[in-house]
């Protein structure tokens, strides 16, 4: 794994959590892929008890072979409080980052990025930290309003927190609930609403994130 741009202690309180949040959040950046990514890892965390898995799978693009795969098994680091999610996973995600043997040109996660209530989710602490292009896919909202899109795949629809524009609500499957994607890091709003619909050919979650979520939850693919 690259030398981490941010670092910073994980065993905090809560209200310390928060204050690295905000201050991480001034170094969420936009900004246009600089090439079309080849490579996209989906990270999932799953959580038992008192243990965490991390999965990690690294798809190649367009045709998502399975270049790489990877799985951490640790303990809980941090308790499960609202808008902390990334306190509680990241700890199992770094030593993961450490196994992979292709390193891959965007992360997509099953969390939130700018679409959170500090503007700091999983996403954002992720591609910060690295330095590195990264978005969120999530199955549910955690802050924002939106009007529903239309019912086919592929129509979005604003997510907005009063003025600011947070992300999108995609339909990656026709009359199917939408998912929630917002910018982590060093990507565009739109390229992460375009590789999310092009990552999703069949189901609702896009392939990376499923079959990561898929590792975590048995194991094997």
């Amino acid at each position: 794994m690259p030398a981490l741009v941010h670092d910073h202690p994980w065993k905090v309180a809560p209200r310390e959590a928060i204050a690295i949040q905000k201050r991480l959040a001034a170094f969420v950046e936009p900004r246009p892929l600089p090439a079309p990514p080849q490579h996209i890892a989906g990270v999932d965390v799953s959580v038992r008890g008192d243990r965490v898995q991390t999965a990690i799978v690294v798809l190649a693009l367009p045709g998502f072979e399975v270049m790489d795969q990877v799985i951490h098994r640790d303990e809980v680091a941090f308790p499960y409080v609202p808008g902390l999610l990334s306190f509680r996973e990241m700890p199992a995600i770094l030593p993961a980052l450490d196994q992979l043997q292709v390193w891959p040109d965007v992360f997509m996660t099953d969390s939130h990025g700018l679409a959170h209530p500090r503007r700091f989710g999983l996403a954002c602490h992720l591609g910060v930290m690295l330095g590195r292009p990264a978005f969120g896919v999530a199955k549910s909202r955690l802050t924002g309003c939106f009007a529903m899109p239309e019912p086919q795949k592929g129509a979005t629809s604003p997510l907005m927190d009063k003025e600011e524009h947070i992300g999108a609500v995609v339909r990656t499957r026709a009359n199917v609930l939408p998912v929630y994607v917002s910018i982590g890091q060093h990507i565009t709003l739109g390229e992460a609403v375009a590789l999310t619909l092009a990552c999703a050919p069949r189901y609702k979650i896009p392939e990376p994130t499923r079959l990561a979520h898929r590792l975590s939850k048995n194991g094997t693919l």
